[in-house]
């Protein structure tokens, strides 16, 4: 029985500007008693059809996949992704020997909210933001081996990303094949990925350009990576020869990850050394020993009660930086958090510059890659945004 969401008057505005989300406080009445996870049709107060999506508790309760009266069935999701990979192949990404490291379905930007795939050599690695998406990932497994030759295994990781109220007891694992080689390349460069383990999906791919800019400033430069991770701006550093590279990050296990990589791609190199430390007390004494640091710190604000504190945090870090780096040097700054948007960012960093009282000049504007698409209907989808600041 479908069960049908009867949207209050003029709610309706949003879907018909093809916004992917229904809030809560938009519905009038539910007809039937659909568990999370469940299609549902949308229609206007007149009964009029809108839309079809996934229905959550919460605050965003139905999640639109298609505003068409039409099955959402296998034939709807091999569809969305045969469009996925085409629009990779589109934009040069893929097939390609120097790059096997790229987001194949980016949630709403490639129509399918609540749903991450990235992909790892032949390994797909599957996040499910959803319970209509934690729903059909074995329909989704099956349909990624099948279209893209190169994947052979299929890693779900969504422990951590679905909604816990939900309670559905579910464990990450393979649902393809088997543990396999995770060594993969990107720009010719190497990274063990750890997609069982690590944060995110085991790489933050959303980077891969702006490390590419990155290289292009280093040669010569004192470089400073906060934040590291598994270090992949520090090895986009190396390869541009910078004079050396520190890479910090709280976490022994980044740190570990951090000198992997790098001795994956440039052996003993004494250039490079990283410190297992809090980010905000090594840059209490640095004085002048970098001319180039990237601040690339985790979500500050996941949700906008948070905002306030994400927005000093991000000030109080730039203004750090802005004091202790050399005249003349170069800040790679970012901010990952959806909450966040560009002018409150840029106004963080400019208060942070005014703190600093030096002179700032912005260089670049950066945001997320072309894998990362956002749907021009839905403006929240552009999550990263970085500047990239020469300082006097």
């Amino acid at each position: 029985m479908t069960v049908t969401i009867h949207l209050k008057p003029h709610k309706e505005e949003s879907v018909l500007r093809f916004h992917p989300w229904i809030f809560s406080g938009a519905i009038a009445r539910i007809d039937g008693k659909p568990a999370e996870g469940d299609l549902v049709d949308l229609v206007d107060n007149k009964g009029n059809f809108l839309a079809i999506g996934h229905y959550q508790i919460g605050s965003i309760a139905v999640r639109v996949l298609s505003f068409q009266q039409e099955p959402v069935d296998e034939s709807f999701f091999r569809k969305k992704i045969r469009s996925a990979y085409q629009e990779r192949i589109g934009i040069g990404l893929v097939p390609q020997p120097s790059n096997n490291i790229y987001r194949l379905v980016h949630g709403e930007g490639d129509g399918l909210p609540g749903l991450i795939v990235d992909v790892y050599g032949s390994t797909a690695v599957i996040q499910a933001h959803s319970v209509g998406m934690h729903c059909v990932r074995t329909l989704i497994a099956g349909i990624l081996v099948q279209e893209i030759d190169e994947i052979k295994n299929v890693y779900y990781k969504s422990e951590g990303t679905l909604p816990f109220k939900a309670n559905l007891g579910t464990e990450d694992g393979y649902l393809i094949g088997c543990e396999s080689d995770s060594t993969a390349i990107e720009n010719g460069l190497k990274f063990q990925i750890d997609w069982q383990k690590g944060q995110k999906t085991g790489f933050f791919i959303d980077q891969r350009e702006n490390r590419m800019l990155l290289e292009q400033y280093s040669k010569g430069r004192n470089v400073l990576n906060m934040f590291c991770y598994t270090g992949g701006f520090s090895c986009y550093a190396m390869r541009g020869n910078a004079g050396l590279v520190h890479s910090v990050d709280s976490s022994a296990k980044a740190i570990e990850l951090t000198n992997q990589n790098i001795a994956l791609n440039f052996g003993q190199d004494t250039r490079h050394t990283a410190f297992a430390v809090d980010a905000f007390k090594f840059l209490e004494n640095i004085h002048d020993t970098y001319d180039l640091i990237i601040l690339d710190p985790p979500a500050f604000a996941k949700h906008k009660s948070a905002l306030h504190n994400a927005l000093r945090g991000y000030q109080k870090l730039n203004a750090k930086a802005f004091e202790q780096i050399k005249p003349g040097g170069i800040l790679f700054t970012f901010s990952c958090s959806q909450v966040v948007n560009k002018e409150q960012f840029r106004l963080a960093v400019f208060s942070a510059a005014a703190e600093s009282k030096r002179n700032v000049r912005i260089l670049h504007q950066l945001t997320q890659p072309a894998d990362h698409p956002i749907n021009i209907y839905h403006p929240e989808g552009e999550y990263l945004k970085g500047l990239v600041l020469y300082v006097e």
